[in-house]
């Protein structure tokens, strides 16, 4: 951040009277600028034991595979935010939504968020971030083409739970893949 969003100013990184952390600061207006994490929302989508998945046509990770979600908007819930990720990327209607998987993605600032959920028809398609969508059983999801650790972490608790017959509501943390030399 380069200028202040309220008066044009210049921005200072600086730790605020009364914080801990290093903010953006408007040494005219006094402005000071919070960064928070995004929250990425989706849904994993069932249909007779099948898991929907789209195939990325954006990036990050253009071309590989991902289960249905996005950023969520100002003013909707976790859920609505799935239930219209889910709709923009696979067309796919869903019901009976079960909050499933909270991955905290520190190291990108992002909270990602799925729901268990089964489509309502089948009538879907790819959306317009989507190059094609597919129902996959178990046994053929490409687990080396998915997209990021967040969505295979998710598949394998699913399935992990559906063998298990009962799903339990998970929370966890992805590390960066590399960690910085200790000098």
């Amino acid at each position: 951040m380069k200028f202040c969003s309220q008066c044009g100013n210049p921005v200072t990184q600086r730790i605020p009277e009364g914080d801990s952390r290093l903010r953006f600061v408007c040494d005219h207006c006094q402005t000071i600028h919070y960064q928070n994490p995004n929250i990425v929302a989706g849904c994993l989508a069932t249909w007779e034991g099948k898991v929907l998945l789209c195939r990325r046509a954006i990036e990050p990770r253009l071309g590989y595979w991902t289960l249905p979600a996005g950023f969520m908007e100002n003013g909707e819930t976790v859920e609505q935010g799935a239930v219209r990720e889910t709709y923009e990327e696979a067309c796919a209607r869903v019901r009976d939504l079960s909050f499933y998987t909270l991955i905290d993605v520190p190291h990108i600032s992002q909270v990602h968020v799925f729901f268990r959920a089964e489509l309502a028809d089948l009538d879907f398609a790819a959306g317009p971030e989507s190059l094609e969508v597919r129902l996959f059983d178990e046994t053929d999801i490409p687990w080396s083409e998915l997209a990021f650790r967040t969505v295979s972490r998710t598949l394998e608790c699913f399935f992990a739970d559906r063998q298990a017959g009962t799903f339990q509501v998970r929370t966890e943390s992805i590390p960066p893949l590399a960690q910085p030399a200790i000098s």
